[in-house]
């Protein structure tokens, strides 16, 4: 029964309520810390990530020259916002849930451009940016199969996770976000240093390379252009407020083309809410969800049930038994060299090692589903190949088999092997000596006498030093 459908007596035998207590007057300090309702509801996306607002803002010439190089960049603003429509919903609700600053929703484009496909120099990857070993401590799976620092979902909420546990160790929003790009042990030591010096210790005070240095103006420059668009001559496309996506629940393994066929999707748009799938199949027991625009879910599921064409999924798991050549399982498992390679970005001059996960074609018999335990973990292990080639040497005064398989790098057993001798034997002085070297080494050490098709080694055979290694640029630390 409504309240309209009372009694009129009971409506009148309804207590009032009064407060209790003396009043006492509501002063001005007490009207501006509490939160108001707003009646209106935000009108798009934008507006409400604007009344989210609560980081202080930092007002530095930095934050002036990224304003400015985002303002001479109207198209590159355009599409970086135009891709985040499908992403921004879902991180707008997860931060209000969490009651964190809503500007936060704005970091992927300092991150990403809102591409969940990007991968940095540092091998830093998906929307959120995280490392290899930051995804690992946060739960993203990586693997053959898939790299859940590209789920939208799963990078979300890892990054939120991280964001709020650096605003606990540091306090501060600004060197929580600091410590997101840099690291939060050098954020730490920076801190550490300064305190000793007697000198400030929040993010404007600590010395910093220069890429973290602009990171929170490229926030706070992006946090001003969303906030007042029109004075950075900047247009930001219409967001409704409104979910992109839903999930939906996927109970067996499917090609990811199939999946897109009965969602009635453009192949790119899925992939683009699906990301974090490496192979072109979808494993059910790893992902037992997939994410497809809002009104595409129930054609999915109506599709789904109406599925008549056979299997699913055409592609599956076949675990390497030994160390073997790509052509050698190229043939195992009825590929072509190229389209094993192709299919498991395996590169030129590799060997498969033993117990790895390849993806093959599934059989017409096969038809059972690829298990949790090599959904999760499966992973792809190689070595580079290793090409011989056949080398005749003449052994120096008291050369023996141990000391000739020393100099190269051998075992004693294949140097007896090859010359028919024992292990223990011993070489006379300029005796023929067989050896299988890989290529490069039997061009470093050994030099070629062209008439007799005979290389001489020397008892001393000069030791070359190992080349140092390339300087790599300067990495995320986290």
């Amino acid at each position: 029964m409504t309240y309209d459908e009372k009694p009129r007596s009971a409506q009148a035998q309804a207590p009032a309520a009064y407060p209790s207590g003396p009043l006492s007057p509501v002063t001005t300090e007490e009207v501006r810390s509490r939160s108001v309702t707003t009646s209106q509801p935000p009108a798009d996306l934008w507006e409400r990530i604007r009344r989210g607002y609560a980081m202080p803002n930092l007002e530095t010439d930095l934050v002036r020259q990224q304003e400015q190089w985002y303002a001479s960049r109207p198209d590159y603003i355009q599409r970086m916002a135009d891709r985040s429509r499908k992403y921004l919903f879902h991180i707008v609700e997860e931060l209000e849930r969490r009651q964190m600053p809503a500007e936060l929703a704005l970091l992927p484009f300092i991150e990403s451009a809102f591409n969940p496909q990007a991968v940095s120099s540092a091998r830093a990857a998906g929307m959120w940016q995280f490392m290899p070993a930051t995804g690992k401590d946060f739960d993203l799976k990586q693997n053959h199969f898939r790299d859940d620092r590209r789920d939208v979902l799963q990078s979300t909420r890892a990054a939120m996770d991280y964001l709020q546990r650096l605003y606990g160790m540091f306090g501060d929003w600004h060197l929580a976000l600091a410590a997101y790009n840099w690291g939060e042990g050098n954020v730490k030591r920076a801190i550490d240093r300064n305190q000793k010096a007697g000198l400030g210790t929040g993010y404007l005070d600590l010395n910093m390379p220069n890429e973290t240095r602009n990171y929170v103006p490229k926030l706070q420059a992006v946090k001003n252009i969303v906030n007042t668009p029109e004075l950075f001559r900047a247009e930001l496309p219409v967001i409704d407020n409104h979910p992109y996506f839903q999930t939906v629940k996927l109970a067996r393994d499917m090609d990811v083309v199939t999946a897109a066929r009965l969602a009635d999707v453009n192949l790119d748009d899925f992939k683009a809410l699906n990301p974090q799938h490496n192979r072109p199949v979808i494993l059910a027991a790893g992902t037992p969800e997939i994410l497809l625009p809002w009104d595409n879910a129930a054609v999915f599921k109506r599709n789904f049930d109406a599925y008549s064409e056979g299997k699913l999924a055409s592609w599956t798991a076949w675990s390497v038994p030994a160390n073997m050549s790509v052509a050698d399982a190229a043939r195992r498992v009825g590929m072509t060299e190229n389209d094993l390679r192709a299919v498991n970005t395996i590169p030129p001059r590799m060997i498969i090692k033993s117990g790895s996960v390849l993806i093959v074609p599934r059989s017409g018999s096969a038809q059972q589903d690829v298990t949790s335990q090599v959904a999760d973990n499966a992973q792809l292990s190689l070595a580079p190949e290793i090409v011989t080639r056949r080398t005749v040497i003449k052994a120096g005064k008291r050369d023996t088999v141990g000391s000739i398989a020393h100099r190269y790098k051998l075992a004693p057993a294949q140097v007896a092997e090859w010359n028919g001798l024992s292990a223990q034997a011993h070489f006379k002085p300029g005796q023929q000596v067989v050896l299988h070297l890989p290529v490069r080494a039997a061009t470093r050490q050994a030099v070629r006498v062209p008439q007799k098709g005979v290389v001489r080694a020397s008892a001393k055979a000069p030791v070359r030093k190992a080349a140092a290694p390339a300087k790599k640029a300067p990495a995320k630390k986290r």
